[in-house]
């Protein structure tokens, strides 16, 4: 977690709403009340499987849902899959056990934002929300870089490449383009604000703003979504 940028939303934003998606009553039920007295954080729904947690979307169109993976009926991959495609702009933090990076591909491949460990402490669960919400990554630079570059190399090819010069590409700028480079890279906007000597407002603005252009929900999928459309290419960047 970095320093203030995790510590909590941006003044005058409204509250994360959150669905909790567990096919186990007590974890759902531990989920709430670990979330109960944050202020910036406000549970909306919750759901036992994949199904469900589509009909709680429709009715609550929620910022976030937290997923577990194995569920009955629809288990969290197919489900995050599915609500991407109906509701990009709802971000998705999966729930796992293990950090298995064939299994972390494939939470990205559908769509997720990055993931959570089930015994993790409270303060990192309530982190990595409020970093997804804040345009940061809560995945491991590192892993991410691995796994991102895993992606380039054609396991994460959801159809055919498009050119950089794409009107999907939302005509990113220059510096935009130099920032979604570092952000490939798994940086932090800290690291990227000290890599470009930027203000950390800046960083954070500029990450704000490709995120948007390319029309996803939070910072691994835009990276994701430059990556399919040819504007980045892992295998020739360092």
């Amino acid at each position: 977690m970095e320093g203030n940028e995790a510590s909590g939303l941006n003044e005058g934003r409204t509250a994360t709403r959150l669905v909790v998606v567990d096919d186990h009553d007590l974890a759902r039920e531990g989920i709430k009340d670990m979330l109960l007295d944050e202020a910036d954080i406000e549970v909306v729904g919750e759901a036992a499987n994949g199904r469900e947690a589509l009909l709680v979307c429709s009715r609550t169109r929620p910022d976030m849902l937290l997923m577990d993976v194995r569920m009955p009926e629809m288990d969290g991959l197919a489900a995050t899959s599915e609500i991407k495609k109906r509701y990009p702009e709802t971000s998705v933090l999966m729930i796992t056990m293990h950090e298995n990076p064939d299994y972390l591909l494939e939470a990205l491949k559908a769509g997720a934002a990055g993931y959570v460990l089930k015994d993790a402490p409270q303060e990192e669960v309530i982190g990595a929300v409020r970093r997804v919400r804040e345009g940061e990554s809560p995945l491991d630079s590192e892993l991410a870089a691995r796994l991102l570059r895993r992606l380039a190399a054609g396991e994460g090819a959801k159809g055919p490449r498009r050119p950089a010069g794409d009107p999907s590409s939302g005509q990113l700028t220059p510096r935009e383009l130099e920032v979604l480079r570092l952000m490939k890279r798994g940086l932090t906007n800290r690291q990227i604000a000290e890599e470009l000597v930027i203000s950390l407002g800046t960083a954070k603005n500029h990450v704000e703003h490709i995120i948007a252009k390319l029309g996803t929900s939070d910072r691994t999928q835009a990276v994701v979504k430059a990556l399919e459309l040819g504007i980045l290419d892992l295998i020739t960047e360092p």
